[in-house]
């Protein structure tokens, strides 16, 4: 893919979800796609500085660092496939064919199960996250983008871009049980584990919309709010012990600092380049830069950049990107 090109290869951005399981682990760690060298940065949070460097597939997007499964997946749309890179090693351990273009990806909360969508193929792919088997195949809707898993791993959120609908994908049959219409291209998504809500980023209305997934795995979702934010939404998280929803603005060079309880916009935060992916961990929020090939460390409460950290070429980060292996 080509940095600012059109089309498909600007699916590229970052839902960001909150890390899958609860299992002590040691010093976090950032894994940062990089779409143009090819490869993830590795970055230990701790000392602020990158430890490692991991040479992937071509144009690597979407990352999940599943905890529990103690692995980092990450899509390669270019390559059509997902590496599986040991978090232990921190080396690519396996590589699995994922379809025509791999974008959004996420892990079940257990670490058992690994979520990909095939943009051009539109279909949801499910694995083994242990084997790397391939499970099955959904069908969804036009260009699937971000995928998000409920924290009761009963259902499989996936926006459906071009048809501006999210889909409710059925864990255990594998069948879309619902959809529900949101704004205009929604891209990425976040599940709200806290308060069972989804937050789906709309690119072109330049809003994010907001689904009660309470009962997800049984009863339909309903839309509870729409929420303005800068032009082109790409990426969310939840941070200051989930209080702040920090949203990037793609196009804006901008932050969206949100209320999460209230759903109020709170203020804009400047000096971003082509923001992207976005994390929180402990006090503070991580933003992927990708024309400044940079991540930015933000205090979480006040939005304040702290410093930045220089990552490989084209940063991406459309996903959980912080996790580490289990402490032994």
């Amino acid at each position: 893919m080509r940095r600012r090109a059109p089309g498909p290869a600007r699916w590229l951005a970052l839902l960001l979800l909150a890390l899958p399981g609860a299992a002590a682990t040691a010093a976090p760690l950032a894994w940062i796609t990089n779409q143009g060298s090819h490869d993830v940065s590795v970055i230990d949070l701790a000392t602020q500085r990158v430890i490692d460097t991991v040479p992937v597939g071509r144009s690597p997007a979407g990352v999940v660092a599943a905890v529990r499964a103690g692995k980092v997946f990450v899509s390669n749309p270019d390559s059509q496939t997902v590496s599986v890179i040991d978090m232990a090693t921190r080396r690519v351990a396996a590589t699995l064919p994922a379809g025509s273009g791999p974008v959004g990806i996420d892990a079940s909360p257990d670490g058992t199960r690994l979520y990909v969508a095939d943009w051009f193929a539109q279909q949801l792919l499910a694995y083994d996250a242990g084997s790397g088997r391939l499970v099955g195949r959904v069908a969804v809707g036009r260009a699937p983008a971000g995928v998000a898993v409920h924290a009761d791993g009963r259902t499989v959120f996936v926006a459906e871009r071009d048809d501006n609908t999210v889909a409710l994908v059925d864990a255990a049959t594998l069948a879309v049980r619902a959809r529900v219409a949101v704004g205009d291209h929604p891209f990425a998504l976040l599940h709200d584990a806290a308060r069972d809500r989804l937050y789906a980023l709309n690119v072109q209305s330049d809003d994010l919309t907001v689904i009660d997934t309470r009962g997800a795995a049984t009863r339909p979702p309903e839309v509870l709010a729409t929420v303005k934010t800068g032009k082109a939404p790409y990426g969310a998280a939840l941070a200051d012990g989930g209080a702040l929803l920090y949203v990037t603005n793609q196009h804006a060079d901008s932050v969206s600092v949100i209320d999460a309880a209230t759903l109020q916009p709170l203020r804009t935060l400047g000096g971003f380049g082509y923001p992207e992916g976005i994390a929180a961990h402990g006090d503070r929020v991580y933003v992927v830069n990708w024309m400044d090939d940079r991540l930015s460390v933000l205090d979480a409460r006040s939005g304040r950049t702290l410093h930045t950290i220089a990552t490989g070429q084209g940063p991406r980060g459309f996903g959980a990107f912080i996790g580490a292996p289990a402490a032994p």
